[in-house]
């Protein structure tokens, strides 16, 4: 990255960072330009240089939270690491899972804390940014499971595609409650709903 880039990609970085905190404290529909611009310490001309509307700056905020989200879930969840590497792969299937509480409630955890910027990328920028976010949280654990159970390499996309989905409604619905049921409740719902569908024998 030369110098110019870096110039850019920090002053993107501010801009992110100031709508993430202006964002905390009032509704999307209400943010302005110019406080944006006032917060992040850049002029209007600089704005416009990067975005051409407010949802561009959503769009852009959406994938730097998502940066910052799988990298709190590397950080967060040592113990799947050892799960991956060990049970997952050799242990016996009646012991895997495809989703756990040590997954689930970091996940879980960082959306509560997020919400306001999870629930206004839902409401602003449709579904499916997001799930490609939730896709790479759990393709790691989903693929070697479906692997393990000899599930056809080509069949894998569309199941993928159905737990991820399952679970971004039961999200979805927890961020329509302003997230008001405990952590627990609702991990242990998704791992009712994954583990009751029954595609791998549970």
């Amino acid at each position: 990255m030369n110098r110019s880039q870096s110039k850019y990609f920090n002053t993107a970085i501010r801009m992110d960072e100031a709508f993430l905190s202006i964002l905390a404290r009032k509704d999307f529909s209400n943010i302005t330009v110019k406080e944006i611009c006032e917060k992040a310490g850049v002029n209007r001309s600089t704005f416009y240089l990067h975005y051409e509307t407010l949802s561009d700056l959503l769009n852009e905020s959406v994938q730097y939270m998502h940066t910052q989200f799988v990298t709190y879930m590397k950080e967060h969840t040592v113990e799947l690491e050892s799960f991956t590497a060990n049970r997952l792969h050799t242990g016996p299937l009646d012991d895997l899972y495809l989703i756990t509480p040590e997954y689930l409630l970091p996940f879980l955890s960082y959306i509560k804390k997020n919400q306001k910027l999870f629930k206004t990328a839902l409401e602003n920028t449709g579904i499916l940014q997001l799930e490609e976010t939730y896709g790479q949280i759990f393709e790691p654990i989903f693929t070697p499971l479906l692997e393990r159970f000899h599930v056809p390499e080509k069949d894998r996309p569309y199941l993928l595609a159905f737990y991820v989905r399952g679970l971004m409604a039961i999200l979805q619905e927890w961020l329509n409650n302003e997230c008001e049921d405990p952590i627990e409740r609702i991990g242990a719902l998704m791992e009712q709903c994954v583990q009751g569908a029954g595609m791998l024998g549970k």
